[in-house]
């Protein structure tokens, strides 16, 4: 009897080959994602305690931009979201969420940008007085 298992539709179920089109990653991929997210981590830590810079927005927009750098290093070394991986659908759900997203925060930001400065016009004036 056979250790492999086998569906209805043939496809071979149960065993270790790494040929079923899905990305694998090897311990050396893995070991250069872990110590690019240590570094990532670490950067932006030592940027905070030691203040190195002197201007808080650009303390910020330096861990945010760390932060978008190791998403990209997690999707890749860890989640393997490549272009290549299942035929690029992997990329293109991704794609397509980060549209999503970004039109929701930007409606939002506007819609509440604009109730703000429409709803109490009064209270703008009354400051400058």
């Amino acid at each position: 009897m056979s250790a492999t298992v086998h569906n209805e539709h043939g496809h071979d179920h149960g065993h270790d080959d790494h040929g079923d089109g899905h990305a694998h990653g090897t311990f050396k991929s893995y070991m250069v994602g872990f110590v690019l997210s240590v570094i990532l981590t670490a950067i932006p830590f030592w940027l905070v305690m030691e203040g190195v810079l002197a201007d808080a927005n650009a303390t910020a927009l330096t861990i945010m931009g760390f932060a978008v750098v190791q998403i990209v290093v997690h999707m890749v070394f860890f989640l393997h979201m490549t272009p290549k991986a299942e035929e690029g659908w992997n990329m293109m759900a991704l794609i397509f969420t980060l549209i999503v997203v970004v039109i929701i925060l930007a409606g939002s930001l506007w819609v509440m940008y604009h109730l703000n400065t429409n709803m109490m016009p009064g209270v703008h004036d009354m400051n400058r007085m």
